[in-house]
């Protein structure tokens, strides 16, 4: 990527400095109140003078990055005036020689603690994982005190991926996994849909940028199609709305982000052209609050008389919001030409916290009083926090299932609501009743069914637990649970059953111990544990107590006095290495060849899960106990790897070698015809001279699909190979399997 240079002189840079804040202070216009004024611009003058010598990596002046956050803040998030000056200060204590005391003298205590909130989250970059497990908690503690945090977080995170170009592939590569894999979700949680959908995309564009190119100029080819369409389409929508008495209302549409297209194309596995609904249009009544939803209502009814709806797309969030406060009513109507199209109808207010969240929420939250539903889903987080086990690097997982994911309605035998993760079982809403009733919950009634306690739940069942005093958590229970809540819950009990054990090895130590003439003390019990490669002195036990580890084997070890010594570590013998080859068919025996940042040879190993080929994206993984692993940018494990262990990424990139094949799959669907098997391998074995390692097909009412695994060189060699196959008769698709099948 070829980023221009930067040119501007110390003179054309104050300028554009200027020009940023005056920007900032028009957005400002309507929030400032007596004061503010001053305010801000002593925050700006601070934030300008502690920044002055620092310079992003583009070369631009670091000044333009708060001042660009604080714009986010206002304009995008719906913010105010204190959070403009905590964004405008968000690197200060940090980066520079500024301290929480200067900023609290200056702007408050209230201001200090949302900077030190800030200051915190930084961390998390570039630390590792368990590190980052930590920092992830102090982010959301802060998130559940003061709530700006994670919102002007958000907004500097946002500015960060709009402005990645002149960063080194390696960093673009983890940012945006982190981003994709923890802010996006965050910001859709928190309401922020604009956000999030830029988030994604931005992120798409460094993770996969051949895919995201590719619809890009798709949507743009299309564009003016499009345009037609919708003018077309919503043509009969405005009379009727007119005639029914809408005075006021927003009718217009919109495409679908690229990473939702991208996301369908892979899910449901149909080209850009079959994407059935490229675009929504969204219908925005200005109504007064108590007739919301019946004129949302209304003109539901206006839509379906003209255009059939498809009952299955039908989704009422009027009248059960979102935990994130989102209301609309979404339905997918057959439009004109054969084509879907989603249509969102929402009040003002509604689109304001549509767009704005959680800022636009408080906004109209104030006077009502009522615990609403954000306040919920704070709360659980707390809960959460609070009993989480400190060094888990499950953390985020487990965040992100139980507090990320959309969620499902489901009730109580007498009929309250429960909002559960999806994907959440019985059992994870029998430890959201009370810890009690999961612990001892053998099974349960969904609608009046008895079920398993590992049934997955769907929205609107209502669930009555059974319990037994008899039963008790067990190791697997871990498996079928998603919720935060029940996991902590279950780790804690089988903790609990573990310690107890232990116990009982703890004893049978000690009279061996005693047998021996050893004495039985912390240093003894330390040796014995490093003896036996043991993580921790409960684990010794326990293994003693369920005879795990064989006690003879303490006759190795040396008794000095009564403490035990450990043998000393014989010297090793240097053995020749065996030559590495991961391809057993490559033609001759070699090294696979990668280059990193020194251009060496490494050798390295394929992900199963994703099975690069030259030519692919490509990062590398240094693994404990496996070396260097190679995936592709766009493996499903990416995300989280590049999220959790950015640490270990090493920048990779293929080297120009033809004597080794790689082993790929392709998937091809199309008509059953007499000889389509021959065809088929005789463009492969025949024409192509490639290997073929195994071939599976099945022919079902006339459509066969085949899976085929073969030995290619790289990914042009197989792009050939697939637009070959397009072009024989009968073919319908064909596609590279992304992971092991």
């Amino acid at each position: 990527m070829n980023i221009p240079a930067y040119t501007l002189t110390p003179e054309q840079e104050k300028k554009e400095i200027l020009r940023h804040y005056r920007s900032l202070l028009r957005s400002l216009k309507t929030k400032l109140k007596k004061g503010d004024k001053e305010l801000v611009r002593t925050a700006f003058e601070m934030a300008a003078d502690a920044h002055k010598t620092m310079r992003r990596k583009s070369g631009e002046p670091y000044i333009l990055h708060p001042l660009a956050v604080a714009q986010i803040c206002v304009e995008e998030i719906g913010l105010g005036v204190r959070s403009t000056i905590c964004a405008l200060l968000h690197d200060t204590v940090e980066d520079t020689d500024i301290t929480l005391e200067d900023v609290a003298r200056e702007f408050g205590t209230e201001i200090a603690r949302i900077i030190d909130g800030l200051t915190k989250i930084s961390t998390v970059v570039d630390a590792n994982s368990t590190q980052q497990a930590e920092n992830f908690k102090k982010i959301l503690l802060t998130l559940t005190d003061d709530p700006r945090v994670i919102l002007i977080k958000l907004a500097d995170r946002l500015h960060n991926m709009r402005t990645m170009d002149s960063m080194k592939r390696e960093k673009q590569l983890k940012i945006s996994s982190e981003t994709v894999y923890v802010y996006a979700p965050l910001a859709h949680r928190l309401g922020l849909y604009n956000i999030k959908t830029e988030m994604e995309d931005l992120s798409m564009k460094y993770l996969e940028p051949d895919t995201y190119k590719e619809i890009a100029r798709k949507l743009s080819e299309t564009k003016r199609e499009r345009s037609r369409y919708i003018n077309e389409f919503v043509k009969p929508i405005k009379e009727k709305l007119d005639k029914a008495g809408f005075l006021q209302y927003e009718l217009y549409g919109r495409p679908k982000s690229i990473h939702s297209i991208s996301n369908k194309i892979k899910k449901k596995g149909v080209s850009f052209e079959e994407v059935y609904d490229l675009f929504a249009i969204r219908i925005i009544i200005d109504a007064p609050a108590e007739k919301e939803k019946e004129d949302c209502w209304k003109a539901y009814s206006i839509v379906t008389d003209m255009y059939t709806p498809s009952p299955e797309r039908l989704r009422d969030w009027l009248s059960n919001p979102k935990s994130n406060g989102y209301e609309a009513l979404h339905t997918t109507v057959m439009g004109p030409q054969g084509k879907w199209v989603e249509v969102q109808i929402r009040t003002k207010r509604m689109n304001e916290i549509a767009e704005k969240g959680l800022a636009a929420h408080w906004k109209y939250k104030e006077g009502t009083g009522d615990e609403d539903r954000f306040d919920k889903w704070f709360h659980n987080i707390r809960e959460a926090l609070n009993t989480q086990d400190s060094s888990s690097i499950d953390f985020l997982q487990d965040f992100k299932s139980s507090f990320l994911a959309e969620e499902i309605y489901v009730y109580t035998p007498k009929g309250d609501v429960k909002m559960l993760p999806v994907g959440a079982t019985a059992l994870d809403f029998a430890f959201s009743v009370h810890s009690d009733v999961g612990s001892r919950c053998i099974g349960a009634k969904v609608n009046h069914k008895l079920v398993p306690i590992a049934h997955k739940l769907r929205s609107g069942d209502q669930i009555e637990i059974i319990t037994s005093s008899k039963q008790k958590p067990s190791e697997d229970w871990l498996n079928f649970v998603v919720t935060a809540k029940a996991r902590n819950k279950i780790k804690d009990a089988l903790r609990e059953e573990k310690r107890k054990v232990a116990d009982e090895g703890k004893y049978v130590l000690q009279r061996k111990l005693e047998q021996m003439g050893a004495s039985y003390d912390v240093q003894n019990v330390e040796t014995l544990t490093l003896f036996f490669k043991l993580p921790s002195h409960l684990e010794l036990f326990y293994k003693i107590a369920t005879k795990a580890l064989d006690l003879k084997e303490l006759k190795e070890l040396h008794l000095n006095g009564d403490k035990f010594e450990l043998p000393k570590p014989a010297k090793p013998v240097m053995e020749p290495k065996p030559d590495y080859d991961p391809n057993k068919h490559s033609h001759k025996d070699s090294e696979l060849i990668i280059f990193g940042e020194s251009s060496d040879r490494i050798v390295y190993t394929l992900a199963n899960c994703c099975k690069p080929i030259p030519g692919d994206d490509v990062f590398g993984f240094v693994s404990t106990g496996k070396g260097l692993i190679i995936h592709r940018t766009s493996c499903p494990n990416a995300s989280r790897l590049l999220s959790n262990f950015g640490h270990r990424v090493v920048k990779t990139k293929w080297a120009k070698n033809k004597e080794i094949s790689f082993l790929t799959g392709i998937k091809i669907i199309g008509m059953d015809d007499v000889g389509v098997v021959s065809k088929i391998t005789n463009l492969i074995s025949g024409e192509m001279r490639l290997n073929i390692s195994a071939i599976t097909i099945e022919a079902k009412e006339g459509v066969f699909e085949g899976n085929i695994k073969i030995f290619v060189h790289d990914k042009d060699e197989l792009n050939d190979l697939v637009s070959r196959l397009y072009k024989l008769t009968g073919i319908q698709k064909v596609e590279r399997y992304d992971t092991e099948q």
